[in-house]
């Protein structure tokens, strides 16, 4: 038989540390009671905890000095913070702390069940790394640091504002932060906000029923419904129109939903994930994103390099795609000259991973003999220089395949940021979509 785990309570209240000692002991754990700060540290330098549940007021000190106590001599440990009703700025603290999660009072006691035995199931620290570098690859500075973050976000509850240029793996960043983290056996739901039709918003986000408007032909649950238990990750976050922003925000704070045409509220256990490539403070100055729902997303921000911040990485990257289109064709890998090698460090990658993998993929295609020469890669040369200067004129052979190939990376970078719908690349680039058809055939992209 397996020994009980253990859940330390810090709380000055009698009545609190009692309600919190009779639930967790219905659920088989062996709990330990501190009324203050000094008492708490003193068992925690005693005993082994699976998780630690602090009030934020102490009398001799705060439940935030407990967090950064914890996180400096017990980072196995998580805590989760017991907040007074309303204080949203107090939880949020707690989480750029290092706080798991919180809870408000007066306490539910269903969501304190969830919480503990969403904290009981963190996998120990570290422990992820292999399951990491297998799917984000590189071994530069950024990326090992970016690994390393992952695993520590993957150990708390907080929102994380995922930020980087499109392209450059943003939703893998996402998948991981759930698939490491206590969550991972339910479900992971992305959605792209920049692809749900305003009118249909709150429908997709929240459900309706049956009748509620012109073609709810059925009861249908929202995203936020299905990702249940799981990770909501919103994608391109900055799109939402500003009416929906204020109705995400209160689903957020409330974590509860009301369907389109629903009476009563639905209760939803939710961790949230968003990004966008798009800088989100300069969204809210220009007041297209909502200052507050922007604090509510962004208690912490995980910063994705982009492609050219870590040159050392296309190598491998190159090698690992190589492969991978040599299984999918049943073909021998293809093998890159050294000069096609230099010419892909040296380009900026405004399409960043995204865009290698589809250079590649065309230049395995179009290369003779198994051989990828430089000119196989057919980059924009305007992109070529590191620095990212006035190119060269000397070096421009033919002024119409330079242009056709700074016309073919901006199609390029536009589809790719608006997920190859055509109409909205379209709209970026301000061509007509009958236009933008042409260009795409006599580029050979349609």
């Amino acid at each position: 038989m397996s020994p009980r785990q253990k859940v330390l309570i810090v709380d000055d209240e009698p009545d609190i540390r009692e309600l919190l000692e009779i639930t967790l002991g219905r659920m088989k754990l062996d709990t330990f009671s501190a009324r203050n700060l000094g008492e708490a540290q003193a068992l925690l330098s005693r005993e082994t905890f699976g998780l630690c549940l602090t009030d934020m007021r102490l009398p001799d000190g705060t439940g935030l000095e407990l967090v950064q106590h914890i996180q400096q001599r017990h980072p196995n440990v998580p805590v989760a913070m017991i907040t007074a009703y309303g204080s949203l700025e107090t939880a949020i603290n707690a989480l750029k702390a290092g706080a798991f999660d919180f809870l408000t009072k007066p306490v539910d006691l269903t969501r304190l069940r969830e919480l503990v035995s969403s904290a009981l199931r963190l996998p120990a620290p570290g422990g992820t790394g292999i399951a990491i570098d297998r799917r984000l690859l590189g071994d530069s500075p950024p990326m090992r640091a970016l690994r390393k973050h992952i695993d520590k976000l993957a150990r708390s509850q907080a929102p994380v504002y995922i930020s980087g240029e499109s392209g450059s793996g943003k939703e893998l960043v996402a998948r991981l932060i759930h698939e490491q983290g206590p969550r991972a056996s339910q479900p992971f739901i992305p959605v792209n906000c920049g692809a749900i039709p305003s009118e249909l918003m709150e429908s997709e986000f929240f459900g309706h029923r049956k009748g509620s408007f012109s073609g709810a032909i059925e009861d249908k649950p929202g995203l936020f419904q299905a990702a249940h238990g799981g990770t909501l990750f919103l994608d391109e976050v900055a799109d939402l129109p500003l009416a929906m922003q204020v109705k995400l925000l209160r689903a957020i704070q409330e974590k509860a939903v009301r369907g389109v045409g629903e009476q009563q509220e639905t209760v939803v256990d939710v961790r949230i994930l968003c990004a966008t490539h798009k800088d989100l403070d300069a969204e809210v100055a220009a007041e297209r994103f909502r200052q507050d729902l922007y604090y509510r997303l962004n208690v912490i921000e995980l910063r994705v390099p982009p492609l050219r911040e870590r040159r050392d990485d296309i190598e491998s990257l190159a090698s690992h795609v190589l492969k991978r289109l040599a299984i999918s064709t049943g073909q021998p890998a293809a093998k890159l000259h050294p000069q096609a090698l230099d010419a892909l460090k040296s380009y900026r990658f405004p399409g960043n991973v995204r865009e290698l993998e589809n250079v590649l993929e065309r230049a395995h295609t179009l290369c003779e003999n198994k051989q990828i020469e430089a000119s196989d890669l057919r980059l924009a040369e305007g992109n070529c220089n590191p620095e990212g200067g006035v190119p060269d004129l000397t070096q421009i052979d033919n002024l119409e395949d330079y242009l056709e190939n700074v016309e073919r990376n901006l199609i390029l970078q536009a589809l790719e940021e608006t997920r190859w719908n055509r109409t909205a690349a379209a709209q970026r680039l301000n061509l007509s979509f009958r236009s933008m058809r042409y260009r795409l055939k006599k580029l050979g992209l349609d």
